[in-house]
């Protein structure tokens, strides 16, 4: 059963501290050409991190993050707009394996947390008034707004449907 946070702390003599680096290395080396997000908080003095806000802020970053890697103490990375490696020599990071969120603690500022992820997901909305309704074959529901010029078809299982005609009934 994978634990829902993986904690490496710098000079820790727990006996994982060493397999959770790795673990939390594999996992910042597979992020190589995929776009994250990059937020830095300062971390309040009173209430510590339960009380900072996560909500999108001017300096937050989205990049694609190139040849991610941990060496010692340390994460390098490229951005693909630089040839020049970054890096960051850190105190602790802590992986959220549930939320695929890694939060770094540099070992110079103390006081900031970094928090590293893949951009949360954003729905498309789609809106449509009074549409036309149709029921094809193999449960597809398929609605249309000539005025648009939008067709949708959603497929659904049996259960699924069935649901459906018990909400409509």
């Amino acid at each position: 059963m994978q634990q829902l946070k993986t904690v490496w702390q710098s000079g820790s003599s727990h006996p994982e501290n060493s397999d959770n680096l790795h673990n939390i290395s594999e996992w910042w080396g597979n992020l190589n050409g995929k776009e994250i997000s990059w937020v830095e908080r300062l971390i309040p003095q009173i209430g510590g991190l339960s009380e900072i806000h996560w909500h999108p802020q001017r300096f937050d970053e989205t990049f694609v993050i190139v040849n991610p890697e941990i060496r010692e103490q340390t994460l390098y990375w490229y951005t693909p707009d630089s040839p020049v490696q970054r890096n960051n020599t850190v105190d602790k990071l802590e992986l959220d394996n549930l939320q695929q969120q890694l939060y770094i603690y540099p070992q110079l500022e103390s006081e900031l947390v970094i928090r590293v992820g893949i951009p949360e997901v954003k729905y498309q909305t789609l809106e449509l008034n009074n549409p036309e309704i149709a029921l094809g074959e193999d449960n597809m529901l398929l609605l249309w707004e000539s005025d648009q010029e939008l067709e949708i078809k959603i497929y659904f299982s049996h259960e699924n449907i069935a649901k459906l005609k018990e909400l409509l009934a």
